[in-house]
């Protein structure tokens, strides 16, 4: 046992050195002085990644249909499974919820059913799904609460902002005194652990320049508005509470997710960014955007930015329950390497394609509806780039129980599971549960984007 233990840290410190020497020169991420402070923090980051890269992803998507088939069951929107779905739960009476709140997809159905939300503010931890499932966030911290919108010291921030929250060397869960713009100045960078709760007011981030969730682990993005992003011109800004730094021109992403691990990105209405909505590169994995909305925009999603990046092969991102909408040309999302499951989102609107990729990523879409543009030669709903058929052709996109209109298809490629070789699944074989179908996206889907929380009421 020691020796494998030698040789498993051998690997490691291997894999990360060498991935530390390709990214080097690229690894800059608008930090204009890369100091000893952000080597230390991206080499932890790489860490991460390995640690929290799943080898067997079948059981990560698995693990996923059947916490939604569950809940579909209890609804009674299911095929007749539910005294098997229950035989392998948790053994718990399940107590049904009136109204609406049945019929919630099972990321929701977790924790809206709950009138007292405002006092369990926390239970949203438990119920992420998906790559992301063990992002908590700053559930293991106290509560901060934001009463102040303005963001005009960058080096000093004033007590009581989102960016003095956000910048605190501790777990917090940061949350709102009312509702409120809040106009970035430049980017705003995030540390370790951290929520950022806008349930109960309306939040409108906007501005120059949006989130930045650079080499951090543990952050969850609930709730909030995300709008009219534009490119931040850099300058000195505080990344910690021990540290700034000078950062260059920012690239106008809503959320750039880069060397980070276990994140969270849910209930979130994105419209108009300067580059992507959310981009997630160099090495970021553990990652579940769930329940969101986007709107009027290119280039929606970039997982994986540069064929070089070769880390990026331990990528794993879960896509669910989003509402792709009005206005949207391409990218949803545009993948390099890794794996991304794509799973029951309502796809509206199109203008070039829905899915795309380059470099051999693993796409499983599963349960997606698909409504095509009328124009013709937009009906694809898949775009392999910078590669001829001879070599796209072995790569693993596939199609399950997805829901095609208006003439949209779905080019197949590879071979069934072959992302996941022998995996121990979780779930006993003979209750194995296929994904929910695409017919049933409109209802999965109705509520994403930000909700009108009001404490005292269901939510």
């Amino acid at each position: 046992m020691a020796v494998a233990h030698l040789n498993l840290g051998s690997y490691v410190f291997a894999f990360v050195s060498l991935s530390l020497a390709v990214l080097a020169p690229s690894v800059q991420a608008h930090i204009a002085a890369f100091d000893e402070y952000w080597t230390q923090r991206q080499t932890d980051a790489m860490r991460r990644t390995l640690e929290a890269y799943d080898p067997n992803p079948l059981n990560v998507t698995d693990h996923f249909n059947y916490h939604n088939a569950l809940a579909m069951e209890e609804t009674g929107m299911g095929n007749g499974t539910r005294r098997d779905l229950r035989q392998i739960g948790s053994g718990r009476k399940i107590l049904k919820r009136g109204g609406r709140y049945q019929s919630l997809n099972a990321i929701d159905k977790c924790w809206r059913g709950d009138k007292n939300w405002a006092k369990n503010r926390k239970k949203l931890a438990d119920c992420v799904l998906g790559f992301g499932r063990k992002t908590t966030g700053g559930k293991a911290g106290e509560f901060y609460t934001v009463t102040d919108a303005s963001d005009i010291s960058l080096l000093d921030p004033k007590p009581g902002t989102l960016r003095y929250a956000v910048t605190r060397d501790r777990p917090l869960w940061i949350i709102f005194a009312r509702s409120m713009v809040i106009k970035l100045q430049q980017e705003l960078i995030v540390t370790h652990d951290k929520t950022i709760d806008g349930r109960g007011a309306n939040i409108h981030i906007t501005g120059g320049a949006g989130f930045t969730l650079q080499f951090v682990k543990n952050v969850i993005i609930h709730n909030i508005h995300i709008k009219n992003i534009g490119r931040g011109f850099g300058g000195m800004i505080r990344d910690s509470e021990t540290h700034f730094g000078l950062r260059t021109k920012s690239d106008g992403d809503g959320i750039n997710i880069f060397g980070s691990s276990n994140i969270w990105i849910d209930h979130v209405s994105m419209t108009h960014c300067s580059d992507g909505m959310i981009d997630a590169i160099m090495g970021s994995t553990a990652i579940t955007i769930s329940n969101s909305h986007f709107t009027d925009h290119d280039e929606v999603m970039l997982f994986g930015a540069k064929d070089e990046d070769v880390i990026d092969k331990k990528m794993q991102i879960t896509v669910a329950f989003n509402h792709f909408g009005k206005r949207l040309v391409q990218r949803m999302p545009r993948c390099r390497y890794g794996m991304i499951h794509v799973v029951n989102n309502d796809y509206t609107h199109w203008k070039m394609y829905a899915i795309g990729g380059n470099m051999n990523p693993t796409i499983i879409s599963q349960g997606n509806r698909f409504i095509a543009p009328p124009l013709e030669d937009s009906k694809q709903v898949t775009k392999r780039e910078y590669a001829p058929y001879t070599e796209w052709k072995s790569w693993n996109w596939q199609s399950e129980r997805d829901y095609f209109l208006n003439g949209a298809y779905f080019v197949n490629s590879g071979r069934s599971n072959a992302w996941s070789s022998a995996p121990k699944n979780p779930i006993p074989g003979q209750f194995a549960i296929r994904p929910q179908p695409g017919t049933k996206v409109r209802r999965l889907t109705k509520d994403a984007g930000t909700l009108g929380c009001k404490p005292g009421k269901s939510c």
